[in-house]
C-alpha cells in the first residue's frame, strides 16, 4: 500500500506528463515549416558527368540511308561542314532510307533529324496507328530531288512494258519501297513487287530472275553507276503523265550521270520526288528544341560551304527558302528565314547566274570557280543598299 505522502508526488507526475502530452499534441497540430533544400552543386567542368552532359547537349543526330547512298553522303557533308568542336556536332546514323526514316524521327529517342520525302506524309497517313503526323514531323528545308531509276533489258524501252513483270523495289521500308511503288501506282502499272537489297537485285537481273530493278535516289546513285550493263541492260524511259500526284515532277537522266547506261546525247525521261530535311517538332523551350535551333542557325548561315566542289553535287539544287506544300516548317527555321528575309541567301539559281557570267571554259577548275563565286557573292552582299532595298 502506497504511503499517503507519495500520493501528491504521483499526482504531480501525472500532471507533468499530461501537460507534456498536451503540449506535444498541440505541437503536432501546428504546421512544420518546410525544410530548406539546398540546390545541387553544379558538376565541376572536369568531371565525367559534366563531359557526358556537354556532349549530349551539343550533339544532333541525323538518320540517313544505306552505306554509299546519297543520303549517307549528304549526312557526312553535314557532319564535316557544321562540326564546331564542343559547340555543335552532327552524328550521321545509317538508316534504311526515307520510308523508314519518318518512323525513326517520330519514335526513336536518339534521332533528331532525318532525310524524308515530300510524299512521306501521305505514307504516314495510311498507317492507322499514327495520329497527328503533320504536327509531329516538320521540315527544316527542302533539299533536292530523288530521281526514279528503272534498269531493265534493252528489249523494254518504256516502263509501261513492265506491267505484270517481277520488279525489285529495294528492301522493305526503304524510300524506294514506298516512293517507287507509289510512282508505279500513279502510272497505272501493276507489277509483281520484290523486296531485296540493291546488290542482290542487280544479280537477279543478270540471271533473268527479275525483269527490272527500281531505285529512287538522288543521281548519280553509286550502286546504279557501278552496275556493268554490258550490251544487255539500260535505263528505261518513264514518261510523265499529267494525272500524277503533285508530289512527283518530271526529270531526266543523262549520259553524264550514267555513261554506261545511257548511250548518246538523248536524255532519258523519268520522274522525281523531293527530299526534305525532316525534324521532330519538340516543344518550344525544351532542351532538344534549343539544340535543334542552334543546328538551324549553323546550317543556314554556313550553307555556302556545301557548294564547295568536294561536297555532293546535289547541294547545288537546294533553295533554303523553298516551301513544301502540305508540310509545316520547323519554327526556328521559319524564324530564321523571316529575320533574314531579303538577304542574299545562297541558292542553286544564284550559282547558275554566276557561272553564266564566266568566260567560256572558265568552269574547268572547280575549286578556283568556287572561291571566285564566294568572292562574287560577298561583293554583291556588300553593295550599298543591297540588303535594305530587298527588304519589304
Amino acid at each position: 500500500m502506497l504511503k499517503r505522502a507519495t500520493i501528491p508526488a504521483l499526482a504531480g507526475l501525472l500532471v507533468l506528463f499530461g501537460g507534456a502530452g498536451a503540449m506535444a499534441r498541440e505541437a503536432a497540430r501546428e504546421p512544420t515549416p518546410p525544410a530548406r533544400v539546398k540546390p545541387p552543386e553544379p558538376e565541376p567542368a572536369g568531371t565525367e558527368s559534366a563531359l557526358s552532359e556537354r556532349m549530349n547537349a551539343n550533339t544532333v543526330s541525323v538518320i540517313t540511308g544505306t552505306p554509299g547512298g546519297t543520303y549517307f553522303r549528304i549526312g557526312a557533308d553535314l557532319a564535316f561542314v557544321l562540326d564546331d568542336g564542343d559547340k555543335l556536332r552532327i552524328l550521321p546514323i545509317l538508316g534504311k532510307g526515307a520510308g523508314e526514316n519518318a518512323y525513326d524521327i517520330r519514335f526513336l529517342k536518339g534521332v533528331d533529324l532525318g532525310f524524308v520525302r515530300t510524299d512521306t506524309l501521305d505514307q504516314l497517313r495510311q498507317d492507322k496507328r499514327l495520329k497527328d503526323v503533320e504536327q509531329r514531323i516538320h521540315y527544316v528545308a527542302k533539299l533536292f530531288n530523288d530521281e526514279l531509276h528503272v534498269i531493265g533489258p534493252k528489249s523494254i524501252d518504256d516502263v509501261r512494258q513492265l506491267a505484270g513483270k517481277r520488279v525489285t523495289f529495294d528492301v522493305k521500308g526503304s524510300g524506294t519501297d514506298y516512293s517507287g511503288r507509289a510512282m508505279f501506282r500513279g502510272l497505272g502499272i501493276a507489277v509483281e513487287a520484290v523486296n531485296v537489297d540493291q546488290p542482290t537485285a542487280f544479280e537477279m537481273l543478270r540471271k533473268g530472275e527479275v525483269e527490272a530493278v527500281v531505285s529512287v535516289a538522288a543521281k548519280p546513285v553509286s550502286v546504279v553507276a557501278g552496275f556493268d550493263p554490258g550490251d544487255r541492260f539500260h535505263l528505261v524511259k518513264t514518261p510523265y503523265p499529267d494525272t500524277l500526284s503533285e508530289a512527283y515532277v518530271p526529270a531526266t537522266l543523262t549520259s553524264t550521270d550514267y555513261p554506261k547506261l545511257v548511250k548518246g546525247s538523248e536524255p532519258i525521261e523519268t520522274l522525281a520526288v523531293g527530299t526534305i530535311l525532316g525534324v521532330y517538332n519538340h516543344p518550344k523551350g525544351s532542351e532538344r528544341y534549343n539544340k535543334l535551333a542552334r543546328f538551324v542557325e549553323a546550317f543556314f548561315t554556313q550553307y555556302d560551304k556545301f557548294l564547295a566542289p568536294q561536297r555532293h553535287p546535289k547541294w547545288r539544287e537546294v533553295n533554303l527558302a523553298a516551301t513544301v506544300p502540305g508540310w509545316t516548317r520547323f519554327r526556328p527555321a521559319q524564324d530564321w528565314l523571316d529575320a533574314n528575309r531579303g538577304q542574299d541567301v545562297a541558292s542553286a539559281a544564284e550559282l547558275e547566274r554566276f557561272l553564266d557570267e564566266q568566260p567560256p571554259g572558265g568552269a574547268a577548275d572547280k575549286e578556283r570557280v568556287y572561291q571566285a563565286y564566294l568572292k562574287w557573292r560577298q561583293a554583291r552582299a556588300n553593295r550599298p543598299g543591297a540588303l535594305s532595298a530587298a527588304r519589304p
